[in-house]
């Protein structure tokens, strides 16, 4: 008898041409990731050549119950570290069946300016720095951290090595190496000042590719937290860890 662990990680190209199209989401908060998955005939290596799909917008804030439709427009692909093999993730932006952009729809909007053609034949370059902190999910609390107490004073962490100053490094080095099979431009990581406070580097990137690649690395690293570690949590919604994102300014054009 198949265990889990065996199915969870079957080859499918062993059997079929077919692939699991994994679509991802930003939803309603405007941080939260959503996704869902179907099954394509084949692989696919255009997201011009994705179809569109649909999801009910009225459970993750946004749309009303009485028009709740909203439609995932296919717009980034990469490879699924995860399904492996041809599986892919895909980064969606979101439309009403009109066609036009829902209000938590930001892409749309910067994809007007980087396909301008003074824009383009500038070729914007950007590197965006993530950090982010590892709670422990039933107390929320940093991994690292003596649970009601504190660390010491910053100054062993930034980068740090050592079982009493770098905390979590499985799991960054797990992510590090799943953006870089998923096709992500992803460029270093680096413990930060406090424990259980991390960061890595997406880029140089040009473009509104720098945006796609940084959503579909946090998407990854939230995945791994759910998979893998089911005591910690990410907040960068709950899931497996909690990952605490600082949020990022990109320079305006």
């Amino acid at each position: 008898m198949a265990l889990l662990s065996d199915l969870v990680n079957l080859n499918l190209s062993d059997s079929t041409e077919k692939i699991i199209a994994e679509y991802i989401w930003i939803g309603g908060s405007g941080m939260d990731l959503r996704s869902k998955a179907r099954t394509l005939e084949g692989p696919v290596d255009d997201p011009s050549k994705l179809p569109k799909w649909n999801y009910d917008g009225s459970s993750t804030g946004q749309a009303p119950g009485e028009d709740s439709e909203v439609i995932l427009y296919p717009q980034a692909i990469f490879k699924d570290p995860f399904r492996r093999g041809n599986n892919i993730l895909v980064i969606c932006d979101a439309y009403t069946p009109a066609g036009e952009a829902i209000p938590t729809n930001k892409r749309s909007a910067a994809a007007k300016i980087f396909s301008h053609p003074d824009v383009v034949a500038e070729e914007p370059w950007y590197g965006i720095e993530q950090e982010y902190t590892l709670l422990k999910k039933e107390v929320h609390w940093p991994i690292g951290w003596p649970v009601g107490g504190f660390p010491g004073p910053q100054g062993p962490y930034y980068c740090g090595i050592g079982a009493d100053k770098a905390f979590g490094r499985d799991i960054v080095d797990a992510h590090y190496k799943a953006c870089l099979y998923a096709g992500i431009n992803i460029s270093g990581i680096n413990g930060e000042v406090m424990p259980g406070q991390w960061e890595f580097q997406v880029g140089p990137s040009v473009g509104i590719s720098a945006g796609d690649e940084l959503w579909a690395a946090r998407y990854i690293l939230e995945k791994l937290l759910e998979l893998s570690f089911p005591l910690i949590q990410s907040q960068f919604r709950v899931i497996g860890m909690v990952l605490v994102l600082t949020q990022i300014t990109v320079p305006s054009l």
